[in-house]
């Protein structure tokens, strides 16, 4: 693949292409950046690539053009959401990954905030939106998912889990979505 080709956003893939279980997404944003990297949509080590937890404190965050929105403006209120940006190699553009957008995929960063973010629309400070942005090389070598998120007070899921087993990290420091959250503390 040349370097044009790189900069290009890729035509051929459909986010159908990829992992995806409704409600689990930092699971299938990992398995997201692997195939980026291990296709060579990205570099091999994803330095090109970040993941981001989009979330707040009150676990109430907005985002429109969500597939799992029944409104006809998409918008839906995640308690978090992650997706994966790609840096590409011009340095000057951006590529937003999000397998729960119904926007185009990839969708060109600034395309992205403004349609599914909504920078300029209002909001009520309980639904203010924060962003964790973690370099990918790190999300993949410490990320684990024990799922305990998605169950409830009985320990019933919420939403019914992956097929998979749970990711386990390949680093001796492990960090769930929360404590990525929380913590940040990858190294």
């Amino acid at each position: 693949m040349t370097t044009l080709e790189l900069q290009q956003p890729p035509t051929s893939l459909d986010a159908s292409d990829f992992n995806h279980t409704p409600f689990y997404c930092e699971e299938n944003v990992y398995f997201l950046c692997k195939k980026l990297c291990s296709n060579g949509i990205a570099d091999a080590q994803g330095s090109d690539l970040f993941v981001v937890v989009i979330s707040n404190d009150n676990k109430q965050i907005p985002l429109w053009h969500q597939k799992s929105s029944n409104r006809a403006d998409g918008v839906i209120l995640w308690d978090y959401h992650v997706i994966c940006i790609q840096r590409k190699k011009d340095g000057d553009s951006h590529l937003v990954w999000d397998l729960d957008s119904s926007l185009p995929f990839p969708c060109p960063l600034a395309t992205y905030v403004s349609e599914t973010v909504r920078p300029s629309f209002q909001l009520f400070s309980e639904f203010q939106r924060f962003f964790r942005v973690v370099h990918v090389p790190l999300f993949l070598h410490h990320f684990a998912s024990d799922r305990r998120h998605m169950k409830d007070s009985e320990g019933n899921w919420t939403a019914q889990p992956p097929t998979y087993e749970p990711i386990v990290a390949e680093g001796t420091v492990l960090a769930t979505i929360y404590q990525i959250w929380i913590c940040a503390q990858l190294k």
